[in-house]
């Protein structure tokens, strides 16, 4: 039954299928014209001839044959269906299977690739990114310390706390006379009393640490013009004094080429060591042995001073030796000091 719908009812494949006959039969007219013109033409020439185009081409005055009808069937449950007509010729050019898998497989390749590259390159990156982070800190902790030290040299100076000890106030060695009520004890008087807060600390000690013993350390004192050999005690204050003559520790031995070594004792109390200073004379000789030699020096006079002249502990100029004791006997209100020079070692 042929299909009596209008054009503009047709769908786009119905009207494709009408348009591919058409076409057919107008290859089918150029053929047989060729062929009535006495040229070599394959009888079909790879085109499938619609059955009743004989029919059509012998009758030439007939009018334009219509589409050839479309027979109805019931509507397909695949929307996707195309119409099928009975003359229909699949035009569609045959796939290649092994070319769309090698066209497919070159395709995933070149994505991995691409793939690839970009997580390297995002790798490269980060790599990039860390070191220029690393150094970035490295400069800008060179920058700050450099600034710090530049802040730090602009900046003045503070003079550290002064601390201040005994011998630096008065001299060593200074208590008041046995005949004194209390007897003789460390003569606070003698001290300035602005000073006084500042060294009280230092005055009684129920533990003293000594220095270690070492080869250069002065062990013994020796002068024969007042009869005196006594071991000698590191340290100058209360209780060093106690047991012998004590020297002063400013840090000079006898073997040193420069300093001032300093020994006190006292001349009325606890043995009486130096009571007999005031007999030297210049050119009397002493002696100070240490573990391993025996030190000479010569005297070169004495003099009387104030408890609170500490500048006779200064150096002299080379090697020297000084020796301090209350003065005079049993009053104690001033300091006999003797000097020395070193002769020989």
């Amino acid at each position: 039954m042929r299909d009596k719908r209008p054009v503009d009812e047709l769908s786009i494949e119905e009207l494709e299928r009408v348009l591919a006959i058409k076409r057919r039969e107008d290859r089918q007219q150029k053929l047989d014209r060729m062929k009535r013109a006495g040229r070599n033409v394959s009888e079909n020439n790879g085109v499938k001839q619609h059955p009743n185009a004989d029919a059509i081409l012998a009758a030439p005055s007939m009018p334009a044959v219509p589409a050839p009808a479309v027979e109805s069937k019931p509507a397909s449950t695949n929307s996707n269906a195309a119409p099928r007509f009975e003359d229909a010729v699949d035009d569609a050019p045959t796939a290649d299977p092994e070319r769309d898998r090698f066209w497919k497989s070159f395709v995933n390749q070149a994505l991995l690739l691409v793939e690839v590259l970009a997580v390297a390159g995002l790798l490269y990156l980060g790599y990039t990114l860390i070191q220029s982070i690393g150094k970035l800190e490295k400069e800008t902790a060179s920058a700050q310390q450099m600034a710090d030290s530049q802040r730090m040299a602009a900046m003045p100076t503070i003079a550290p706390t002064p601390q201040l000890r005994l011998e630096q106030v008065v001299l060593p060695g200074g208590h008041t006379p046995p005949s004194s009520p209390g007897g003789p004890q460390f003569n606070l008087n003698e001290i300035p009393a602005n000073l006084l807060p500042v060294v009280q600390s230092q005055l009684f000690q129920p533990q003293i640490s000594r220095p270690p013993r070492t080869d250069e350390t002065a062990l013994r004192l020796i002068i024969p013009k007042i009869e005196l050999d006594s071991s000698i005690v590191q340290g100058t204050d209360w209780e060093a004094l106690k047991q012998g003559v004590g020297q002063l520790l400013n840090g000079v031995d006898p073997t040193d080429e420069q300093g001032n070594v300093v020994f006190s004792a006292h001349n009325d109390i606890y043995g009486e060591l130096f009571r007999y200073l005031d007999q030297l004379e210049a050119g009397d000789r002493l002696q100070v042995q240490t573990q391993t030699k025996i030190v000479t020096y010569e005297i070169t006079g004495w003099d009387v001073y104030a408890p609170t002249d500490v500048h006779v502990l200064d150096p002299r100029g080379g090697a020297t030796l000084t020796l301090i004791s209350c003065y005079p006997y049993q009053v104690d209100d001033k300091r006999i000091v003797v000097f020395a020079n070193r002769v020989d070692t």
